[in-house]
């Protein structure tokens, strides 16, 4: 079950019903947004650490994840045995007694959701949770060890991306689902749908993720550390290097894309430019010549 409320329909685009994957999906999808904790209410099906969760006679567990910088997240503070101790939000350098943060991954009693109001905006970090704890109801912190990146900035997205490429991730990498080739790891990954049209002197150089139908022209550049999404056509001389492009993004010739983002079924002119935390919207035409950012 996907809980969601902004850009709900290019979300179930992208992941439709699961099946690419071998899952079932489903939308719970907000009319208005909810808050952190409206989402899960709404949602009412969750599931993670049911092990933990059941050996602890936990009624509340929150997956928790270590990071290095602690600066812009709520800290989560245990004893000894996983039980939540206090919740600290935004703390100063002073308050940061842990490393560990709230990864947005929670496993409830369903009884525990009639706490959470309906129609209105609700917290999880300062509304739910502290409640819990006041009340005395166990409520446990599972500190997970596998790869976790908050994707909620253009940033973070990208280095989502990256992170893939370079090997940090494991996954079996196969763009849309096409059974293209797949040689080398870590960063020497290089994966190209089966039916990418790649003229004679066209360069993919790893580690490169390339979608289904797309087309590289002569003499164009695509990588290290880029991703094409299905559709895409780079034309002669283009270079795109640390770039994401979603799909059916058509680049024109000799033009650069350089450690952006770019949306789907955008048109890039002959020669423009996009540069470094450059984003295009969907649907965007950059003119000839153009120089993104300004």
């Amino acid at each position: 079950m996907l809980s969601c409320s902004y850009l709900v329909d290019e979300i179930r685009q992208a992941m439709g019903d699961g099946s690419r994957w071998d899952v079932t999906l489903e939308y719970a999808v907000e009319t208005e947004p909810l808050g952190t904790a409206g989402g899960v209410r709404n949602a009412a099906d969750l599931s993670a650490m049911l092990r933990f969760h059941g050996e602890r006679g936990s009624r509340a567990t929150i997956f928790l994840t270590r990071v290095e910088d602690t600066s812009p997240y709520g800290l989560v503070e245990l004893a000894g045995d996983g039980r939540v101790r206090r919740f600290v939000e935004k703390p100063s350098p002073a308050d940061r007694t842990t490393d560990t943060i709230n990864a947005g991954i929670y496993v409830l009693d369903a009884a525990l959701l009639d706490r959470i109001p309906t129609g209105r905006v609700a917290s999880m970090e300062r509304e739910f949770f502290p409640g819990l704890l006041a009340d005395g109801v166990p409520c446990f912190g599972w500190i997970g060890d596998c790869y976790w990146i908050d994707i909620g900035s253009p940033e973070k997205y990208r280095q989502a991306h990256l992170d893939l490429l370079a090997g940090r991730v494991e996954t079996d990498l196969d763009p849309a689902g096409a059974g293209g080739g797949r040689a080398g790891g870590g960063g020497d990954r290089r994966t190209i749908a089966a039916d990418v049209t790649l003229a004679a002197r066209a360069r993919a150089t790893a580690p490169v993720v390339i979608g289904a139908g797309c087309r590289l022209e002569d003499d164009c550049r695509v990588g290290p550390s880029s991703v094409l999404g299905p559709g895409c056509v780079v034309g002669a001389a283009a270079a795109v290097e640390g770039a994401v492009l979603w799909e059916r993004v058509s680049v024109g010739a000799g033009a650069v894309l350089r450690d952006c983002i770019v949306g789907a079924d955008v048109r890039v002119g002959p020669h423009a430019q996009i540069g470094p935390g450059a984003v295009v919207e969907d649907g965007a035409v950059v003119a000839s010549h153009a120089r993104l950012p300004r």
